[in-house]
This record gives structure tokens, sequence and C-alpha cells, in this order.
């Protein structure tokens, strides 16, 4: 008798040490869908266009962004506006793993390079006189007292990411209404 009740506590235990490994294995690969994607951003090289416009990103001052999708290589934009104009429209529903823009703060204005931040935790001033690759144009800063100094000193507001509207970065302005190059 005793040693049929061993062998049944022997019997339980193995089956829930085998339930138990089972129920691991199934949470594993919800383990390795929640890891976070590491996103790095790429730097435009000279024959890097604007998927807008087609426009090289290396001839024009102001800062550059790029969406990185889950799928698909990275977007570039050589405008904040169009940028913004891209995210904020409502058709746009492709899942994003970053989108990056450059700070301002830490590179030149005419000849942008490198320095690619989060653009969701970025400050941005609207309504300055620097012009970008389509005319006026968004400044992007990792820090709100660099955001504030460039205000200060070329106009406009600084705004958080979750500020910027759609009604900002209408795209019917700049390049889009030059009629110089026709006359």
């Amino acid at each position: 008798m005793k040693a049929l009740n061993i062998g049944r506590r022997h019997g339980l235990f193995t089956s829930l040490k085998y339930a138990g490994s089972l129920a691991l294995l199934a949470l594993l690969p919800a383990c390795k869908r929640a890891a976070p994607q590491v996103v790095v951003a790429q730097e435009p090289g000279s024959d890097t266009v604007c998927v807008l416009d087609g426009m090289l990103l290396k001839d024009f001052p102001g800062p550059k962004g790029q969406i990185h999708y889950v799928e698909g290589t990275p977007d570039f934009f050589c405008d904040l506006n169009e940028l913004f104009s891209a995210l904020l429209a409502p058709e746009q529903k492709r899942a994003l793993t970053a989108v990056m823009v450059q700070d301002m703060g830490k590179t030149d204005w005419e000849h942008p390079s490198a320095n690619w931040i989060d653009a969701r935790t970025a400050f941005y001033v609207s309504g300055s006189r620097k012009r970008g690759s389509m005319g006026p144009t968004l400044g992007s800063f990792s820090s709100l007292p660099d955001a504030e100094k460039f205000a200060q000193q070329e106009g406009g507001k600084a705004l958080r990411f979750a500020q910027i509207t759609e009604d900002m970065v209408n795209l019917s302005g700049g390049v889009v209404n030059d009629t110089s190059m026709s006359r």
C-alpha cells in the first residue's frame, strides 16, 4: 500500500513538471515578440532621396527625418514638414518601429549630418525664419533649452512632438508653389 502511494505521488509530480514545462515553452514565443527592437538611424548617403519628392537630402539645409517600419527599408524625408505630413496623414497605417530627426542643437543647419534623435522625445520650433528644402520648416532639438534658444534667435515657438498638428505642416507652400523657375 505504501509503495503504491509513493508511485501515485511520483506520477503526479512528473505530470505537473511536464505540464509546467509545456506552459513555459508556450510562453517563449511571446517573450521573443515582447523584446523591443533597437533601431539605429541610418545616415543618408549622397544619393539618398526624399520618399515624397525625390529630392536629394544632402543638397538642402535644415533637419531631415526618417521613418523605420516593422517591415521594409526606412523612408527618408528632406524636410520635417514632409515627415510630419506623412506621420499625421489619416491614411498612414503602416506599423512603425522608430521615427528619427536630426538634433539641430548639435549639427549645422546649412549642412546637417548625423546627430539623429528619437522624434517622439524631441522638441520642435515652429514658425522660425529658418528654411528647409521645402521653405519654412520645423527645427528639431534634443533639449528644451536648445529649442528655446533657437526660437529666441530665429523666431517661433518650442513645442513637443504631440503638439505638432496637420495644419502646421501644410505642404501647399514652399517649393510646391514656387513659380520662379517657370518665368
